[in-house]
């Protein structure tokens, strides 16, 4: 009877540190393949493997195109390339591929877990750890819905919570645990049996993953341009979380997608900001030629123009010291809760309701994640 026999994890902003936290709780006679992103810059170099390795008891080291998994051993993503998993019979194998960017990054999280969930169904365990905004959160619901196991960090022991908080509002979770404890908690979930309602499950699963793997175009055109190329936006959601996918293959959730639309607004206010400026000084310099050529009605138009500019520019520049965001929090409802917290979210861990913005990762500056995407 097959097992739990492939892992997969995902992280962002702090995930290093409660990956390595999770790594050194694992048994060395794990039995299950472990592969790992974090999100890198695209031209840095990675040093992640060194310090996984050093934090616990496998073995680990960097993916590479075609080689096949084993248990007890872990795999790291590489800078620039998502990294996949291929079914070649019974057989795992690693496939790298410089696709498009998935939820502004490349390697994303969502990728990984879509192909194990696709290719190994109730046997992956899919684990969600420390990170900004929301990648994993539409692969976690493919692992969950493939009949794996979807576990994911508490909120409160994350340095960067949002990942974790998004997923406990999105995805029915298994297991909630702190980094230290994950380790020993992944070891005993390997050596249990896939149950046969979950291999029942994945067998009547298996033509809408065909369809899944096939199709390029599926879903609902959206009104969103695509951040990355300007293309349409298909609204891929179906049953799981908020997702859209454009022509090309680029993928953004929810969250990605309003941090997108968050930099476009700045950019445009910082582009008005710019243009108000300039009406100013030229209204400015045109209000001092007329006066010297005593033309005082025209003098005073040019003024008033001048004024009403200056005045929006204030404005605006009051605006871009929020850094494109509100500072507008969600009205509360009767019982003190945001009206808009997910049922899910409740029910499943009342940290959900902590914020998915973009926040800066405080660590792993030096071992090649990417602070500015994510």
């Amino acid at each position: 009877m097959p097992t739990h026999d492939l892992i997969v994890l995902g992280a962002s902003a702090g995930g290093v540190e409660a990956i390595s936290k999770l790594v050194a709780g694992l048994p060395p006679n794990l039995p299950a393949a472990v592969c790992v992103v974090v999100h890198l810059r695209p031209y840095s170099e990675s040093h992640l493997a060194q310090v996984l390795e050093r934090a616990g008891p496998l073995p680990v080291v960097p993916a590479k195109q075609n080689l096949p998994l084993r248990q007890g051993t872990i795999y790291v993503a590489v800078p620039d390339v998502h990294l996949l998993v291929h079914r070649d019979g019974d057989e795992a194998v690693i496939r790298l591929v410089h696709g498009p960017r998935e939820n502004r990054s490349r390697p994303a999280v969502d990728p990984l877990f879509r192909s194990a969930a696709l290719a190994f169904g109730p046997r992956v365990i899919g684990v969600i750890l420390s990170g900004a905004l929301d990648d994993g959160i539409a692969g976690l619901w493919t692992v969950k819905d493939r009949g794996g196991i979807a576990v994911v960090q508490e909120p409160d022991d994350t340095a960067v919570p949002s990942m974790p908080a998004s997923a406990l509002a999105d995805v029915e979770v298994d297991h909630v645990a702190a980094a230290e404890m994950l380790g020993p908690l992944l070891g005993r979930l390997a050596r249990e049996p896939v149950s046969p309602q979950a291999r029942a499950e994945a067998l009547t699963r298996r033509r809408d993953d065909d369809y899944h793997q096939r199709s390029e175009r599926y879903g609902e055109p959206s009104r969103f341009p695509c951040p990355e190329c300007g293309g349409v936006l298909w609204d891929t959601s179906g049953q799981g979380p908020v997702r859209f996918r454009c022509e090309v293959g680029h993928a953004h959730s929810a969250a990605s997608l309003a941090e997108s639309q968050t930099e476009v607004v700045e950019a445009a206010m910082w582009a008005a900001l710019r243009a108000l400026e300039d009406k100013v000084a030229l209204s400015r310099r045109r209000a001092t030629i007329a006066r010297s050529n005593g033309l005082a009605v025209l003098a005073e138009q040019f003024a008033v123009e001048e004024q009403a500019a200056q005045q929006h520019a204030t404005e605006l520049r009051s605006l871009l010291r929020l850094g494109g965001r509100t500072g507008i929090r969600p009205k509360a409802g009767s019982n003190g809760e945001s009206v808009q917290n997910p049922e899910r979210a409740a029910a499943n861990r009342p940290q959900a309701e902590r914020g998915t913005g973009g926040e800066i990762d405080p660590v792993d500056g030096a071992l090649g994640t990417d602070a500015r995407t994510i």
